[in-house]
């Protein structure tokens, strides 16, 4: 089933339609669940409209994929089992002896794949700090791909985008944006002209926390091909049931951006006025170092804040135990709030030492801020920082 074309309606209309029309046979408005692993051929090797294997084709993740390429303004778009999954499918369109230049702030299981895995077959790995301007001057010349994230997962540090994709491109290099924490709803980094974009569709674009998945979208209609086929080979593709519902999500990531972000900047108000509180990270905050950078570069500032408390992990341990509304929990994205500490949760993949060296302190929280009414949510921090 074609998709209609959305590309002249604001993104609320988009992010609704994208991707599927009524089903011109029963007219049904969501596009049907594909469960079948394999379709009937018209004669061997003539497969009836280019159907053979739903690690191939599947209509479902088909329509899934097409909306994410509509809303990111990309040539195609391809969704994965996993946004780690769609990371190594990428990874794996390069040869031994690429080098990747990366940003130091990087979730930890994105540092995992590429420290411990992707080095054992020859790729070669840089890493710095890519909120500095001054960073992207000097890239090496056999520079093969540049990956950062934006904001960054934990610390909020913002990659001029524009910066590091011209510094990339001037060293024959690409580019990839991991746009998990912004969604398309706040920044498009294709349109600025990076090579890839990178989600876990786990977070906020099914945004409910409860399917995994990833997608990869490219800007060049010429990589589509070569894309297809390591995502066909590697077998990294999501199931119909996946894509179904992380399509089911999509629908109203507007809508949830809007709460999300609304929510985000009166909590990091209040967090950062709290005397019991050391430092609120947050980009909507004028104290955030690259503030005005935000304001240029996203549509509004996200749903993530992070704050450090003093006297490192165990008060930070004492505060999570505390919290009632918020779930103690790794991931983020979803319609409730959830909190944790990076340092011995989702980074603990990165060596104590190096943490603290990009920033990552012991008493470091963050906080998914999700769609309850703010008051209530601000009253359950203010409870559980009274017991510190």
């Amino acid at each position: 089933m074609l998709a209609m074309s959305t590309s002249n309606h604001q993104f609320g209309t988009r992010v609704v339609h994208a991707g599927w029309e009524p089903d011109e046979q029963t007219g049904a408005v969501m596009p049907p669940i594909y469960m079948t692993s394999t379709y009937v051929q018209d004669a061997p090797g003539k497969p009836r409209n280019g159907f053979e294997y739903s690690r191939t084709q599947n209509v479902t993740r088909f329509a899934l994929q097409d909306a994410l390429a509509d809303l990111e303004g990309g040539a195609a778009g391809f969704t994965f089992t996993s946004g780690m999954a769609a990371i190594h499918t990428l990874l794996l369109t390069l040869k031994p002896g690429d080098r990747v230049v990366a940003g130091n702030d990087l979730y930890g299981g994105t540092f995992r794949l590429f420290s411990t895995i992707a080095t054992r077959f020859g790729l070669l790995f840089d890493y710095i700090d890519a909120s500095d301007t001054s960073a992207w001057q000097n890239l090496p010349s056999d520079t093969r791909l540049v990956y950062v994230e934006t904001p960054s997962n934990p610390l909020l540090k913002l990659t001029p985008l524009q910066v590091a994709i011209d510094a990339a491109h001037r060293v024959g290099a690409e580019i990839a944006v991991d746009n998990t924490f912004a969604t398309p709803y706040l920044q498009r980094p294709l349109q600025l002209g990076a090579d890839y974009v990178i989600h876990s569709t786990t977070k906020y674009i099914s945004g409910h926390s409860d399917v995994v998945g990833g997608a990869l979208i490219i800007r060049d209609e010429a990589r589509k091909e070569d894309m297809w086929f390591h995502q066909n080979s590697a077998g990294t593709v999501n199931s119909p049931f996946d894509a179904f519902l992380t399509l089911r999500g999509l629908r109203t990531l507007e809508v949830r951006m809007e709460r999300h972000c609304h929510n985000a900047m009166a909590v990091a108000q209040f967090l950062e006025a709290h005397p019991k509180v050391a430092k609120t990270i947050y980009p909507g905050l004028a104290s955030h170092p690259q503030h005005e950078l935000a304001t240029r570069q996203m549509h509004a500032f996200g749903g993530m804040v992070c704050f450090e408390l003093p006297g490192g992990e165990q008060p930070a341990r004492a505060f999570v135990s505390a919290l009632k509304v918020f779930a103690l929990a790794e991931s983020l994205g979803g319609v409730e709030s959830l909190v944790e500490l990076p340092a011995p949760m989702t980074h603990a993949s990165i060596p104590a030492a190096t943490r603290r060296a990009i920033g990552i302190e012991d008493g470091l929280v963050r906080l998914s801020i999700g769609i309850e009414a703010a008051d209530d949510l601000i009253a359950d921090l203010q409870q559980a920082l009274a017991t510190l």
